[in-house]
């Protein structure tokens, strides 16, 4: 029996937060759009568990993609929620030092973002104790450019003007193979029955996903197929009432940003995530992590009580470098660097990806028109 065969003009293969802006950006350039999701809901990858933030850009290297994206993205995002009127509160974050150490690498992150053209005011001393008097803390940087977002609320109104603008989303619509030739770009989709999807345009936007299905993708050269690592961060929430109404942060860590305090719109406390670098996909939470948490979390905030801590969910990091391979950038590849047209696959798109979206959108866009 043949299998079914259809054409399009363009297929974004993920509907997460990324997938969705793009496919959105696409619609409205006037493209036919079809988003092609392998889950029975949109954003049920790694767009449902992260922390929800809203980044300023700190710690990035300058003219990284991920600096860029996320000073753009961020200020994008912010009158994006104005407009749409997504539930969001900027309501800004403290990075802190607990010893003179840490104080020094304060001076490093605020030329950092300072290089990246994000403000950070540094308090010392007095101070410091005076602004955020529940902590312990010899110095810190304010942020006032973070925040918090509802990004379930953002994905409903980046799939409204996705369809305002003509686009369709496809659920439980698998891509299990592709091929791209001068011709364009053929996709097998599973799900209720195999068929072939002939494309002009493919944006392989898969999250966890995308590297192994550019390791599926005949046509492909082989340097355009990357390594890639989990590292796995587990989030505990905090029951009850706390003296917290903005973001805490410590020093980063490797892999990380540390495990620190977030809260949610209705103002929860929230601990994570940590690192740890796993195998397979498993968003376990093993709730023995709460010993090393507390004692984390004690160092700034002596009157932890623990009891509070319960375990909340897990979310994943796609990174393109293991524990020991320092900082790596977005990969975000077009045809210049694979040499076929019409294809952008894009690779370890972690934090700040969320806060990135728009802007991501927007350089997609870019790499197909060049």
């Amino acid at each position: 029996m043949a299998q079914e065969q259809f054409s399009i003009q363009t297929v974004v293969i993920g509907a997460g937060v990324v997938g969705l802006a793009i496919a959105r950006a696409l619609a409205r350039s006037g493209r036919e759009v079809l988003v092609l999701e392998a889950c029975a809901a949109i954003g049920e990858g790694i767009s449902s568990r992260n922390s929800e933030v809203i980044h300023a850009g700190i710690y990035y290297p300058e003219h990284s993609l991920k600096a860029r994206l996320c000073v753009e993205g961020r200020q994008q995002l912010y009158e994006y929620c104005v407009s749409h009127k997504v539930v969001h509160r900027k309501c800004g974050k403290w990075i802190i030092a607990s010893d003179a150490a840490q104080a020094e690498r304060l001076v490093g992150i605020q030329a950092q973002a300072g290089r990246n053209g994000v403000p950070l005011v540094l308090y010392e001393g007095a101070a410091m104790a005076c602004q955020v008097p529940s902590i312990r803390a010899t110095a810190g940087l304010w942020s006032s450019q973070t925040g918090i977002v509802d990004s379930h609320g953002l994905m409903l109104a980046l799939q409204g003007d996705l369809e305002d603008a003509g686009g369709q989303i496809a659920l439980n619509s698998p891509v299990v193979s592709a091929e791209s030739g001068p011709e364009g770009h053929v996709l097998k989709v599973g799900g209720t029955g195999d068929l072939l999807l002939k494309a002009r345009e493919v944006i392989n936007a898969a999250g966890l996903g995308a590297p192994a299905l550019a390791g599926l993708w005949s046509g492909l050269p082989e340097r355009a197929r990357p390594e890639q690592w989990l590292a796995r961060g587990v989030y505990f929430s905090f029951s009850g009432r706390h003296p917290f109404n903005t973001l805490i942060y410590p020093i980063p860590e490797p892999g990380g940003l540390g495990i620190h305090l977030t809260l949610d719109l209705a103002g929860q406390a929230r601990f994570g995530p940590d690192v740890e670098w796993i195998d397979e996909e498993s968003y376990r939470v093993d709730p023995q992590r709460v010993r090393g948490f507390a004692d984390s979390i004690r160092r700034w905030w002596p009157s932890l009580d623990e009891a509070r801590l319960q375990p909340a969910y897990a979310g994943i990091r796609p990174k393109l470098a293991g524990p020991d391979g320092g900082f790596a950038d977005f990969r975000i590849d077009g045809p210049e660097k694979h040499g076929i047209d019409g294809l952008v696959n894009l690779f370890g798109i972690e934090s700040p990806g969320l806060t990135s979206c728009l802007a991501i959108a927007g350089h997609v866009l870019t790499e197909l028109a060049n």
